[in-house]
Order: structure tokens, then sequence, then C-alpha cells
């Protein structure tokens, strides 16, 4: 009885081969499929039968007459085969070595040993183990782990007289594979793989099997933007011939030795092959091409996002010698744009040069360490040695505070990044955890204080909510907020009873009298963390109670949560049905402050909110603005970007008198900005009433810069081990120009100040999917491209009580384009590609908020006959 197949003595089996393969869209059909197919005759004979067990059996197998051809028809001058013998194509001492006969030890269906010559190319000894893998098989049902060309895997077996399917769980084979992922999953590339195999038997022998892969791989974000690799494979049983006899041996070591003495065991997995490229352009020559896209005035277009992409795949490959060479011989303009995409390409050599180049302890090249950081901050799979040495330089001389602060807060941005990622315990994650924690403990001056709660704010630590907490109650001014606003970004789910008790003892001013901001966010914290019945109750009660614009804040807020449906809405609806929570008194309150969120896209695979809220002091000058766009799908969500105006002290420029709990407050203006869930060092536009005043007569009311730069937001390249022998690779890569700059006009003269908020973007999304077989290439680029610009104005006249606010949020028109390129070419240049394309335009708007606002903008624009001159 044997559970294997059987070979017959003395026969010889002759089989056809096919091996296909095809790239194309996700939902194409695989007729106008790029691809190729190798097919060839396969001579299989038994070489030797253990005498002590029918299931131990030695067989020997041999390709030949192989033809390489494309897997759809095509017309001549698209055929790059056409004209080309088969030698030509694959190349005699390769074709030769394919046709060189393998020998396989079969135990019970499985393979136990796969012979082969030992100097072989690694390409034709994978096509061989792809071959060989077909004839492993077992005759009952069942699942076990085997080991084929594609590692060792998870495989089960469902047999049905003489129908057997072996069904393989990819994700579950163990392989030594380049692979690496975006960090969140909204910006990642979706993947599925399968694998099934159908094999006919007849005579306990195989008749014919069919072997199929599929590979689809999805951009998160748009999944029409997405590749498919499909790998075949058939083996049939075309005639039984008269064959060689057995070879008489008790081992079956000596039956190798009989055969040929070079014959040596190799494993059945597939080795790691790479085709060399030959024509590649070096590495300062393809940046000598890209260079003019990367002009400081050019980052906000989608050919800046395009060129540093590219520059990043070539950086990829180069030495550090190769690196250092271009970043040494740069001009000044063009050097923050090369540290980006030298930062962002995440090699050993990459960031080796970088640092080599960069001095921390020299203040000159302060623009450089900070767009260092910023990509380190930004990483998209970062490395335990990157936090390992920006600790090392945290420790050493650093000669720019700013730089200092920046450096602790990328930290922190890659301590959440390690951890997300199982690697909380790293010995380098750790020590930046230590570091932060007991500097916050020991830290007495404001700055420092600060600096760590902004790692903190990355981190998003568990172990780093008490300490939150304790600063956030007892803190003062812009201390107590950033520690708030720091607890705002943890997952509801770590904010304990201590914290929402904390939370309520701020809003409610239990212990001690705190400003607006901190309350706010407190309120806003317990809201959004599944409040009590009497947690709402107690919030909507104090309305009414609060210094004037926070009662018209917290309406807005609780009014919000109910318009957009939010999760605790249900709860305030039913406080609301209680007469002394819900009544006119309450919800007449005047005031100019708001908060509002709408919708920016609602889609099939992401949509996406923007939300705006104000807050003003009782003498109408600015305390916050706070704008957010966040991304979300059903299992996840980005804060993609956020940026927040504070200010406060200001009001002894107008003779006002402050609200409660704010009459010390040192005058101040600044600017804080989250990127992609990564918290910015803020800007401070001025501080202190005599740099208030000496800004405000030499100021033009230009925009400060908060962020310029190019960033790596989809980073995905999955190397793949096709059954049939080849190397398969998808690699999606998206890119953002952006460049983000905020400013805070007043004019004492008309009794006005606006402040604009400016989003430049252009994204560039690019992936190729390929199937490399050394002697023939094979794939799919896809690229699509937008750029836009979303402007934040808020426009406020104190002249009159209640004063006059107007928001606007505007986006331009933005052009959308999309390209697919399907290609098949030979190493000699020949080469086919079929090109599609579409461009279409995104119409503008200006983005609705509230009524109010819309009555009020009537108003400010109605007044404004003549135009306000603007000081600072």
């Amino acid at each position: 009885h044997t559970t294997g197949p059987s070979l017959n003595n003395d026969k010889l089996y002759k089989f056809a081969y096919s091996a296909e393969v095809y790239v194309d869209q996700v939902k194409a059909s695989l007729q106008k499929s790029a691809g190729y197919r190798i097919s060839s005759g396969v001579d299989v004979n038994l070489l030797w039968r253990n005498p002590d067990n029918d299931d131990d059996q030695l067989v020997k197998i041999t390709i030949k007459d192989v033809q390489v051809e494309n897997v759809n028809e095509r017309p001549a001058d698209k055929n790059i085969f056409k004209g080309k013998s088969t030698e030509k194509i694959i190349g005699k001492d390769y074709l030769e070595a394919l046709q060189r006969p393998i020998v396989v030890e079969l135990v019970r269906g499985k393979v136990k040993t796969f012979y082969s010559y030992q100097n072989e190319p690694g390409f034709t000894q994978n096509i061989k183990r792809g071959l060989a893998s077909l004839f492993q098989l077992q005759l009952h049902s069942g699942s076990s782990r085997e080991v084929d060309i594609s590692g060792k895997c998870n495989t089960t077996y469902h047999v049905r007289q003489d129908q057997v399917t072996k069904i393989k769980d990819l994700n579950s084979c163990e392989i030594e594979r380049k692979r690496f992922t975006s960090h969140n999953r909204i910006l990642d590339v979706g993947t599925k793989g399968t694998s099934a195999t159908v094999y006919v038997l007849e005579d306990s022998f195989i008749k014919s099997v069919k072997a199929e892969e599929n590979f689809v791989f999805v951009l998160n974000y748009r999944r029409k933007t997405g590749a498919k690799i499909v790998s075949k494979q058939r083996l049939e049983l075309k005639s039984v011939q008269a064959g060689m006899g057995l070879i008489a041996a008790k081992q079956v070591a000596g039956v190798i030795k009989t055969l040929d003495p070079n014959y040596v065991a190799i494993p059945l997995e597939a080795e790691p092959v790479k085709s060399e490229c030959k024509k590649c352009p070096s590495l300062s020559e393809h940046w000598q091409s890209i260079r003019e896209h990367m002009h400081p005035d050019k980052l906000s277009q989608p050919e800046a996002a395009k060129s540093f992409l590219s520059f990043i795949q070539n950086i990829r490959k180069a030495t550090k010698e190769e690196i250092l060479k271009i970043i040494r011989s740069e001009k000044q303009e063009f050097l923050p744009q090369v540290v980006d995409a030298v930062t962002s390409a995440q090699t050993p050599e990459s960031l080796e040069a970088v640092l080599e180049f960069l001095d921390f302890k020299d203040a000159s090249t302060f623009i450089l360490q900070e767009r260092f950081l910023y990509a380190c901050g930004f990483a998209s799979h970062p490395s335990e040695m990157l936090l390992k040495l920006l600790t090392e330089k945290f420790k050493g001389d650093v000669a720019k505070e700013e730089i200092r602060e920046t450096l602790v807060i990328v930290m922190g941005a890659l301590i959440r990044k390690l951890c997300d990622r199982d690697g909380c315990k790293l010995p380098a994650v750790a020590e930046a955890k230590r570091l932060i924690l007991n500097r916050l403990e020991k830290a007495s001056k404001d700055d420092n204080v600060q600096m760590y709660l902004l790692a903190l704010k990355n981190a998003l630590l568990p172990e780093g909510i008490p300490v939150l907490l304790k600063y956030a109650e007892s803190g003062e001014g812009p201390i107590s907020s950033l520690a708030a606003t720091a607890l705002q970004r943890y997952d509801p789910s770590f904010l304990t009873k201590e914290v929402k008790e904390t939370m309520n003892r701020i809003y409610h001013q239990t212990r001690k009298v705190h400003e607006k901001t901190v309350r706010t966010t407190a309120a806003a914290i317990i809201l959004n963390s599944d409040p009590s019945y009497m947690e709402v109750k107690n919030i909507l009660l104090s309305i009414g109670e609060l210094p004037m614009e926070m009662n018209k804040y917290m309406l807005s807020m609780i009014q919000d949560i109910l318009h957009f449906e939010m999760p605790s809405s249900k709860t305030i609806r039913k406080v609301l049905k209680d007469m002394r929570a819900h009544n006119y008194d309450r919800f007449s309150k005047m005031g100019s402050s708001s908060a509002y969120t709408g919708y920016i896209t609602r889609g099939p695979d992401v949509s996406s909110t923007y939300s705006l809220d104000i807050l003003y002091s009782g003498s109408g000058i600015l305390r916050r603005s706070n704008m957010n766009i966040h991304v979300f799908d059903r299992n996840a969500e980005l804060h993609a970007i956020q940026v927040v105006i504070e200010a406060q002290g200001l009001e002894s420029i107008i003779a006002a008198t402050p609200d409660e709990g704010e009459e010390n407050l040192d005058s101040f203006a600044g600017m804080s900005a989250i990127l992609f869930d990564f918290q910015l060092r803020p800007v401070t536009f001025f501080q202190g009433y005599g740099d208030l005043m000496s800004k405000m007569l030499s100021a033009t009311g230009d925009a400060m810069n908060v962020v310029k730069g190019l960033v790596l937001l989809t980073d995905f390249l999955q190397e793949i081990q096709l059954q049939s022998g080849p190397t398969a690779s998808a690699q999606f890569m998206g890119g953002l120009a952006i460049d983000i700059s905020g400013g805070m006009e007043f004019s004492l003269w008309y009794r006005e100040s606006k402040t604009n908020v400016k989003n430049r973007v252009a994204v560039f999304v690019a992936g190729n999917t390929e199937v490399d077989s050394f002697f023939v290439k094979t794939g799919m680029e896809t690229t699509l491209e937008t750029e836009t610009a979303l402007d934040f104005i808020s426009t406020v006249q104190f002249s009159q009580y209640p004063f006059l606010v107007c928001m606007q949020m505007d986006r331009v028109d933005s052009p959308f384009r999309t390209h697919m390129t399907k290609y098949e070419s030979l190493p000699s240049g020949r080469r086919y590609t079929a090109r599609r394309g579409k461009a279409t335009t995104l119409a503008g708007n200006e983005y609705p908020l509230h009524q109010e606002n819309s009555n009020m903008c009537k108003k400010v624009f109605g007044s404004k006959s003549d135009s306000a001159g603007s000081w600072f």
C-alpha cells in the first residue's frame, strides 16, 4: 500500500509542461495581460525503489525542447520573441543547464531530497525546483507542514477518488524574502495570495496537474489602484514508453554515485535570484536628471513628489560613498530636499551617510538637521538602530536648542512606531522611554517640560498617562494645555476612570481655576470617551455659568456632536429630555466661538472629515483656532493634518479686560501642527509684549512656514517566490510634497484680526509589479498624481460687540491624473508596452460651516467698503 504516487519499473513517462505568468490590473481579464509562457517536454522515469519500502523512490526528471512565447496572441510587431530562437532568448549556457536532469527522492509522496548540479545558475535551479514541487502529493486528506519551492508552508489535501486538491496557505510560508510595509494601515497596501493545485491520477500515478497562484495588491486608500500576478503551471501525461531498467543498489547514495558523482543534495526551497541592471544610470546621473524638479519653488508640484520617489529608489541601491558625494557637492537651496530623500530611503548606508555629513554641534546647518529629523519622524518602517542613534545624539552636544527639542519629539514618534510593530521591549525603545519619562520628572524649566510633553504626545505611552494628568491639572498655561491635548490623542480605551475624574475636575474647576483652552480640551476628552449620563448632564448644566465665549463654544461643541452623530450623541439626547439641562436660557447664549465638523469625501475605500473650532476671549481676540483633517476606513484612522493657532494675553493691546483666570498671562501667539499622526515642533509668532510690539511695527504680514518638504507616505515592498520558479515583486510608493504656512495679522486702526493657514500639497503614487525571469521581465507600472491647496481664513472685527467673525475654508480646483503601463522586455532592450491614461479635475469648493457663520461673513464683507490696512 503506497501513500504517494507510484511509478512503474522500466517505463518512461512523457509529459507536456507549461508555466505561465500574467500581470495586470486587479479586475482585468487575463486575455489582455502582459506575460509570457515557458513550455517544454518533461521525461520522468524511476531509477530505484527501496527494496524494504515501496514508498521510497528515486525519480529522474528531465526538461526537453524548451520554448518561450507570449502568454497572449500578439501581432508580429508587438511580439518581443518574434524571430528569436529559445537559445538566443535564454542564452546557450542557461538552456544547457535547464535541460540537465534532476533527481528527486520521494518518500510517501513527499520530496525528501532534491539532487542537482552544484554551480548551476540560481534561476534555472528555481525552474527545476518549481517542476519538482509538482510531484509532491499525498493520497489521503489532511493537513501538514510541507517544504517546497515556496518554503515551509501549511498545506491541506482534499482527496476524492482519482482527484487530489492541494491548498497552500501562502501567509504561513517561511522563506527569506524582502518585505516592508507602511506604518499606518490606511496609507498601506492590502495583499492577498492564494495557491491551489489539482491532480488527476491514473494507475496511482499523475495523469495531469493544474496549479494556480494569485497575488493581489491594492492601495487601501484607493482600491481601484492595484495589480495582480497570476502564475499557472500545467503538467499533462502524453505517453508511457518502454524505459531504462532500475539501478541495483541498497542505498540512495550508491544510485546517485553510479548515475553521476557530480550530483549534490540541495534545498528544495528557492534561492534568491536578482538580475543585474546593465544600463542603469549611476546615482549622480539620476540626481542630475531630476534635480530641477526639486527646487524649493517647485516643491508643491506632483513632479517634485515623483522625482523624490525615484530618487529614494536609487538611493536604496547606492553605497554610502555615492550618497555622500552628492550631499557634499550640492548647493544650499537643494540640500534640504536631498536630505529628505536620503533619510527617507532608510537603508543603513543612507543613514550612515547623512549622519556623517550632519554635525549637530554646528548651528549653521540648523535647517538640514531639522529636515533630517522630520524625515526620521515620518519614517515608514524605522529601525531600532535609528532610534538608538538619535538617543545618542540627544545625549551629546547639540548646538541649537530647537534641534534638541525636535530630536526628543522625533524620538517619541519612533517609540510609537516601533511599539506598534511589537518592538516595545527592544533595548533602544526601553532606553528612550526611560530617558523621556525620567527627564520629564526632573525637569524644572518650562521649556524642558514642554519638550518632553511633546515627545510623550507622539509616543502615546500608556505609562505616560499619570504624568500627563499631573501636568494637565497642576501645570500652568501652555504646559497644562499641552498635557491635555496629549491626553486627547490617546485611544479612548486607554482613558481610565482616573483620567475622566481628572478631566471633570479641570472642566468644573474643582481644585483651581483653569484657562478656557484647557477646560474645553478636558470637556472634549470627556465627551469623546463614552461619557456617563451624569458627566454629560453636569457639562450641560455648566453652560450659562461659564465665561461668555466659552458658553458659546461649549454649545457649539454639543450641537456639533449631535449634528455629526458622534458616539456620545445618544447620551446627550437622553440628557436633553431634562428641561433643566435643555432650555432656551441655556441654548440662546451669544458669542462668536464655534465648533463644526463635516465631510470632505465619503468613498467606498476611505472617508475624510474636516473640523474647525475656534475659541475667542471675551474681548474678541482669538484664543485658539483648530483645523483638523482625519481620514478613516472601517478599521483604522489617520490624523492627516492639524493646525492650531493659539494666542493669549493680547487684551492689553486693545485695553480690554481679560477673562477669569487669564489676568496674568504673558503675550504670546504661536502655531502647532500634526502631520500624518506626527506632532511637529511648534512655531512661535511672538513671545512677550516687547516682542509683539517690535513685530507689529516691523512685520509685513507674511505667513510663517510651519512645514515644507517631501514626505514618504506609502512605502510597500513585497518579494514573492512564484511556484513556477521566477521571482516577483510588488512595490508601491507614495510621496507628498507639502508646504503649510500660517500667519496672524492685526490692525488696530480697523480693529480687525485675521488668521490664515495655507496648505499646499501634491501627491504622487507609483506602483510597479514585476515578474523577473532573468531572460525576460514582465510587469505593470501604475501612477496617480494630484495637487491641491486648502486655505483656512478667519477674520474677526472687534470694533463692536458681539464682534463679527467670518471663517472660510476653500479648496482650489485639483487636477487628478492616472497612468498605467504594461510591459514585456528582454535584456537586449526589445520591449513591448501598452499604455493607458486618464485625467480629470476635481472642482474646487468652499466647505460649508454652520449657518451662523454664513450670516456673519455677509456682514463682515458687507461692511468692508474699503480694504483694511494691515499691521503685523
